[in-house]
């Protein structure tokens, strides 16, 4: 088993291009069959012995600490005692014994890039990998984190090729980051596709304590700039879940049996 590397989730977006979906459940909770996207994306960092998450909640951030607070209870066969007090006897075990959840509540609006910061605030010195809630992909996590070590600058991101609407990527002949840009009006290159990982150094230095600010901006083009940013490509398969049309997409691939991301037994 790899060493166990803390991952932030960001999870407090309002998810506004999900029309009515996203009304009564925050968009990592929206379900991808049985479970919702926010487990998917765990149970694809598990699978790399990396289960220590820390979810930057806002938007209905209470509907993630419920799904938590009561998981044993739905994911497991119990036997309750009605009475003062009551008493329950789980039977077995699930298979994500042992995964460390940390809910902390990073602002209602807040932007990306302060909801890391506020969620790494207790995290220790050393890599910190940082994913967003609605992303799913094939991504070999081991080979990431080994290619962050072995780079040795503050911060890498997955670069992927889809339809460019999200940060394109300049890249190097060795992987360099030489400019972020977020969301420019024609994309060529690569993009960002999350599935980040920053030395916690890069968090304190990059993100500014007293401002709001995006990740995705002046974070990010300030690494770049510095040649602290470095690109692992990533060819196989990855996707968004922007719109009800990339939501019904995902679930027609969990339902078919087909889901590429699915890297664990």
């Amino acid at each position: 088993m790899s060493e166990r590397v803390p991952t932030v989730i960001l999870c407090g977006g309002r998810g506004t291009r999900m029309a009515g979906l996203g009304r009564e459940l925050p968009k990592a909770m929206l379900p991808i069959g049985s479970q919702p996207v926010l487990w998917h994306i765990m149970k694809l960092y598990a699978a790399a012995g990396h289960d220590d998450f820390v979810l930057a909640l806002g938007y209905l951030g209470d509907v993630i600490r419920e799904y938590f607070l009561h998981y044993r209870a739905m994911a497991s066969d119990f036997t309750i005692e009605l009475g003062r007090p009551e008493t329950i006897a789980f039977h077995g075990d699930h298979d994500e014994l042992g995964w460390r959840v940390t809910c902390v509540d990073t602002g209602l609006d807040s932007l990306t890039g302060t909801r890391v910061r506020r969620a790494a605030r207790r995290l220790d010195a050393g890599p910190v990998m940082v994913t967003y809630g609605d992303c799913v992909g094939d991504v070999d996590l081991a080979a990431l984190l080994a290619f962050h070590r072995d780079h040795g600058k503050l911060a890498t991101v997955t670069a992927v090729r889809p339809p460019g609407r999200f940060g394109e990527l300049d890249l190097s002949s060795d992987g360099r980051v030489r400019s972020f840009e977020e969301k420019p009006q024609t994309s060529t290159g690569a993009i960002s596709g999350g599935f980040m990982v920053f030395e916690k150094e890069a968090i304190d230095r990059y993100v500014p304590a007293d401002a709001n600010v995006m990740l995705e901006r002046e974070p990010m083009a300030r690494l770049a700039a510095d040649g602290e940013l470095v690109a692992y490509e990533h060819t196989g398969f990855w996707q968004p879940m922007d719109t009800p049309r990339e939501h019904e997409l995902l679930t027609e691939l969990w339902d078919s049996g087909k889901a590429p991301w699915k890297v664990w037994a």
